[in-house]
């Protein structure tokens, strides 16, 4: 019989399998010589002048080869612009990629950001863009609006932003506000062109104007809500000052809303989110025995709260169903300081919260980016049960100070408890998993 930590990385593990975007895509895309359709959109491409695919986002790469792919000889017509945080070996020469920065931006990022206003600038009602969305794109592709604003600003300004504490709908909607490519305004400049947005989303469900800041939608925030986000977070000490001057009043500039003409001729498709994740990861647990029950209402806690909620959750289901298996897609939130030097990321701070709460119990809890990253670290998350505490008090690194050090990961890692993917060309969000017996 297998063991709870077994059974915990193979349900992520067939969880992450079963999501990936190529199956996806094929399962939902179709060319059959004359038109492209998905998800009942249809697309007759002799009708287009040009067409673009505009690929941005962790995904990006596995998204454009395989859109390629599906599409057979009418790939033949495409043109465009890949923004991945990996290299990238270009379709064709009518394509040119960069290798763009995460989580902070790089200066591939604004010249892939200049050369997608580029193509787009100009296009007319017979051209066709396929925007290719995925997370991460908010830092892969970047410009201010006050384009004589430097790199370092810029980065330092991403940093801030994640860094602070705020929800990533908060920051994205900041973020948004100081950008000529995020809320909105790449589909700006591609009106009045046909375009549609194929997404692979990491935000909440009903939010796809957080998704990488939204580039290609209507916004729904506004300068009042990057207000309260820069007061309520105290922005004003942590953003350069340049920056905060961009946000003052008579400076800021609205994004693009629904109501606004330029997203006429938009549509847009979800291909997976956090929830793919879930459905994948509760038809595993279940083969293997579990009992399944999902719960979301922690997404955008504070990785302690949210730990402090799932383990009391489990205990309670536990009571009530026995060998019981708790699943909880999302983002929990951290607010490092400055200066601090630790490694490892939400995800191994929310493990280490969970393993300080459980010691000695029959509870084992994973936690993991489905991007295969966390933070600083190698490592896409962690895994933690009730003898988490006592080998790390074995190793002379209590979890206590781990967590004050920042360095989740370092600890995880000296325990053997680190899960390493690598990175996926995927991003759905985390996934947490709790088992209890």
């Amino acid at each position: 019989m297998t063991t709870p930590h077994e059974d915990i990385v193979d349900i992520f593990g067939y969880a992450m399998q079963s999501s990936r975007v190529g199956a996806m895509l094929a399962e939902r895309l179709r060319f059959d010589g004359v038109a492209m359709e998905i998800d009942g959109l249809r697309y007759v491409l002799s009708g287009y002048r040009r067409r673009m695919l505009i690929a941005v986002g962790k995904a990006a790469e596995p998204m454009l080869r395989s859109f390629l792919a599906i599409s057979g000889e009418a790939a033949a017509d495409f043109e465009g612009v890949i923004s991945a945080p990996d290299p990238v070996v270009v379709p064709s020469s009518r394509f040119v990629a960069f290798h763009a920065g995460h989580p902070s931006p790089n200066q591939d990022s604004v010249d892939g950001a200049r050369a997608i206003l580029e193509l787009l600038t100009g296009l007319g009602q017979q051209d066709l863009v396929i925007f290719l969305v995925s997370g991460g794109a908010s830092s892969l592709v970047e410009l201010f609006l006050a384009s004589e604003t430097p790199l370092e600003v810029i980065a330092a300004t991403h940093k801030a932003l994640v860094g602070s504490g705020a929800p990533i709908t908060a920051i994205n909607a900041v973020r948004k506000h100081l950008s000529a490519v995020k809320g909105g305004r790449l589909a700006a400049a591609a009106a009045p062109a046909e375009q549609l947005t194929i997404a692979v989303s990491d935000v909440p469900a009903g939010r796809l104007d957080a998704l990488s800041s939204g580039p290609t939608v209507p916004d729904e925030s506004t300068l009042a809500d990057v207000r309260e986000t820069v007061e309520r977070y105290r922005l004003r000490d942590r953003l350069p000052p340049s920056v905060v001057a961009q946000l003052e009043p008579g400076t800021a500039q609205e994004t693009p809303k629904r109501e606004d003409a330029i997203f006429a001729r938009s549509r847009w498709t979800v291909l997976l989110d956090s929830s793919s994740l879930e459905v994948a990861a509760g038809r595993r647990a279940e083969e293997l025995g579990w009992t399944v029950v999902v719960d979301n209402a922690c997404d955008d806690w504070s990785a302690e709260d949210a730990a402090r909620y799932l383990v009391d959750r489990l205990r309670e289901l536990r009571r009530e169903h026995g060998r019981v298996c708790l699943l909880s897609a999302g983002e929990v939130t951290v607010t490092v300081p400055h200066g601090a030097l630790g490694i490892g990321g939400r995800n191994q701070h929310f493990v280490l919260e969970a393993a300080r709460l459980l010691a000695g119990e029959e509870i084992t809890v994973l936690s993991a980016g489905s991007d295969g990253m966390d933070g600083n670290s190698p490592a896409a998350g962690g895994v933690a049960d009730g003898t988490t505490a006592a080998r790390a008090e074995a190793e002379a690194y209590p979890v206590a100070q781990a967590l004050e050090n920042f360095d989740s990961g370092t600890l995880l890692s000296r325990l053997g408890d680190s899960i390493v993917t690598g990175p996926t060309g995927n991003n759905l969000r985390d996934l947490r998993i709790l088992l209890a017996v």
